[in-house]
Parts: structure tokens; sequence; C-alpha cells
């Protein structure tokens, strides 16, 4: 992260315009056609909203849907605590991983276990401030250097990890393009990713029955929450005391030690409570 943001304020160009350089040169394609890559992703991103909000969703499992539409309710009837800038996001994140529960078409950023973090935080900032596309595209380049280090440098995998490296890449991934949509500085940038990843390291990945539903959905919604408050104290000038590039290191560290139990393997934490044994056997059947 440190040689990204550094490179950027050398060139005093944004994060993400740097990154669209790089990729342009690494795989011999011309930026235009590297931007339309990244434009057909944020389109897929935009199009999960409404069927993943729609009333009637339901899982293959049958476990989860709908929750995306109370949310959505509640924030268009503005009877939400956190107005519609946190509730869009959250309703947002819940709707694009309903949908992913229910076998639609997401994209995985990084991983499909982490689909709604980053288009919900991206989409609700174009809405709230009425940002162009093409802004929220490059937001993009810049939240894929972010994943890029982590994955260079740490995992992105749930089974290599645990959720933190899910859910808590793709919350930092989300915090450094709010930062850039919002105008902020490359140090503000490694200030949100360092604090987005600190405040959810250690989060083991239990899913109940072994599906990415419980308790991945709702953990989107608290990974772009996230995301938010990392931004919005990473833009008023609080600085992380613990640099980005080693709060990865960390992470990394944190997940080497992390019990297999607690790694995807569906045989600890929520997955293996009575409750969530009982839902394994409601859509398996009985446990052996």
């Amino acid at each position: 992260m440190e040689s990204l943001l550094e490179a950027a304020k050398e060139n005093n160009c944004r994060l993400s315009a740097l990154v669209l350089e790089q990729q342009a040169e690494q795989m011999e394609l011309p930026k235009q056609e590297i931007y339309k890559k990244m434009r057909e992703n944020y389109r897929v991103m935009a199009s999960c909203i409404q069927p993943g909000s729609a009333p009637d969703l339901k899982s293959t499992s049958g476990l989860t849907g709908g929750d995306a539409y109370r949310m959505r309710t509640a924030v268009e009837q503005g009877k939400n605590l956190t107005g519609p800038l946190l509730g869009g996001a959250l309703y947002r994140a819940l709707a694009v991983s309903e949908l992913n529960a229910s076998m639609g078409r997401i994209v995985a950023a990084p991983t499909a276990g982490s689909c709604g973090i980053v288009p919900a935080a991206v989409l609700t900032m174009q809405e709230q401030y009425q940002l162009t596309e093409e802004e929220c595209v490059m937001s993009l380049f810049t939240a894929s250097a972010v994943g890029m280090v982590i994955a260079n440098n740490a995992s992105l995998a749930g089974a290599q990890g645990g959720c933190q490296a899910e859910c808590g890449s793709a919350s930092a991934m989300a915090a450094a393009a709010i930062v850039e949509l919002a105008g902020g500085t490359p140090d503000m940038i490694q200030s949100a990713v360092a604090t987005a990843l600190k405040n959810i390291l250690g989060l083991v990945c239990d899913p109940v029955a072994g599906l990415v539903e419980i308790p991945c959905i709702k953990r989107n919604a608290s990974g772009v929450a996230g995301a938010f408050v990392a931004a919005e104290l990473a833009l008023a000038g609080i600085r992380s005391a613990i640099p980005a590039d080693e709060v990865i290191w960390t992470m990394k560290k944190v997940g080497d030690v992390m019990p297999t139990a607690l790694k995807e393997t569906a045989e600890g934490g929520l997955a293996a409570t009575p409750t969530g044994r009982k839902l394994h056997q409601q859509v398996f059947g009985e446990m052996k």
C-alpha cells in the first residue's frame, strides 16, 4: 500500500488513475479497454439491487431472503435510525448478498461471500452525492488495488484466513473507494484501509450448514457500515497509528493461527450452535 500511495502522491494523481495505468501496461491493453471491463462490473453490481431487494426473494436453501426488502422499506419510509446514507448502504449490501444466495448474477468483490460490501458503498455514494458513473467506476480501481495488495500479502479466502479475509478485505476495499469518491488524499485512503481491517481483525468464518448465507449476509451489512466508519474517520483527519501494510501482515498472521474449525469448515462458531445444527438438518437432513 505504501509504495502505491507514494507513487500517487509523486505523480499528483488519484490512486485509481495510477492503477488503471499500471493495469493497462501489465495486460498490454489500451486503458479504454480496461476501463470498459470495469464499467461492465459496475453495471452488473448496479443490476443486483432491484432483484436482490424483491419481497419474495428466497435463497436456494430457503434459509434466507427478504431482509433487503425489509431494510429498503424502512429506509424509503424514513423509519430507519441512520438515514438514507447508511441505511441505503445496508439494504444494498443485503440485496447483493441475498441475490448471491439465490444463485443470481453478482460480482465477486473480492469474493462471492463478501460480494455486497463494495457495491453497496459505491452505489450509495453515487446516489447520495450525485456522482457520475465514471467517478464510481474509477473508484473500483482504487478498491481493486487494495484487494490486490491483500491477496499478495495475506489472503482473500475464508478457508485460509477466516471472514476477516473476505468481509474484512471487502470492507477495506470499500473504505478506500469511499475516501476517493469523497475527494480524500492517499494518506486518508491508507488510514481508512487500516481502520477498516483493524475493526474486523480476527473475525472467523463459520457458515451455518456450510452455506454462504448465515451469518455471511448480515456480515456484508456490517462490513459496509464498517467501511463508512473507517472512511468517515479518515476524512476527518484521524490517522491510523498502525500503517495499512502492517495491519494486512497482521491479518495474515492471525489467519495462520486461527483454528481450522473457524475457517469455512462449518465445524465451529455459529455453525456449531444448537440452532446452527438444526438449520443444517433442515437443509440437508440428519447429521451423521
